[in-house]
């Protein structure tokens, strides 16, 4: 009995402990997604949705971009295999995480399984490279970042539902909130690149799929042809040298 009552307070000593190593790390992700969820709960209740969806899927799907792609599959009629296919190009990125972190994770027990479900980017970037602090267990200290991040996302998903059907100002072209956010994604990932191949890709996959396809169906084939195409480029991008 004696050893029982001390296991319980030592348990609770190293969760409480990651969990003050693992908050400072989040603060700069805590700014970018309560600020990020606010305008997404904004877009969904502006496009007719009530508060519990922008909260559902941020608890249930926590996909990012995913996200606001969402909306306009819950607006469009039915096509699961579009929305699967969708699906797995915005989100395919994660498999590369997922064997990047395999090592990590071993050893962490059930929480191995809410680490899978939560490994979003930022997530993903704090967790692989933090050095943690000697004396804080590592499967803790990973699941308290996940965790932190994921609550922010829902925080500020469910304030941005809650509170957007109370603006007053004119909300009217609010969806591009969606397409400014890829926009500043390729910007910023561009000005990192020592070589643009791989967006030059990008730009022209989808313009030339734009000029065959619709506005609603160019996507899908606009992300087979920049696999196909950096597939192809595939050694050359690794080497970093130029295309010949």
């Amino acid at each position: 009995m004696e050893n029982t009552e001390n296991t319980v307070p030592a348990r609770s000593s190293v969760r409480l402990t990651a969990l003050k190593a693992a908050f400072p790390h989040t603060i700069p992700i805590m700014a970018g997604f309560l600020f990020l969820g606010i305008a997404y709960g904004i877009y969904m209740n502006v496009s007719g949705f009530s508060f519990v969806y922008p909260m559902l899927t941020a608890l249930l799907v926590y996909g990012g971009s995913l996200e606001f792609v969402i909306v306009s599959m819950l607006l469009a009629p039915f096509a699961p295999l579009q929305a699967f296919l969708m699906t797995l190009m915005i989100q395919a990125r994660h498999l590369f995480y997922g064997i990047s972190m395999l090592d990590r994770f071993k050893d962490t027990g059930w929480k191995k399984y809410y680490l899978i479900f939560g490994l979003c980017d930022e997530t993903f970037s704090i967790n692989y490279t933090a050095e943690i602090p000697e004396g804080v267990d590592k499967g803790w200290f990973m699941f308290f970042v996940t965790l932190l991040n994921q609550i922010y996302w829902v925080a500020g998903s469910t304030l941005g539902g809650i509170f957007g059907s109370f603006i007053s100002f004119n909300t009217e072209g609010l969806g591009f909130v969606m397409a400014a956010m890829f926009v500043v994604i390729f910007l910023s990932n561009w000005e990192k690149e020592d070589n643009h191949t791989a967006s030059l890709v990008g730009l022209a996959a989808a313009a030339a799929c734009r000029l065959f396809f619709s506005a609603d169906d160019f996507m899908i084939p606009t992300m087979i042809a920049i696999l196909c195409g950096l597939t192809l480029l595939r050694q050359p991008l690794e080497r970093g040298g130029k295309v010949q």
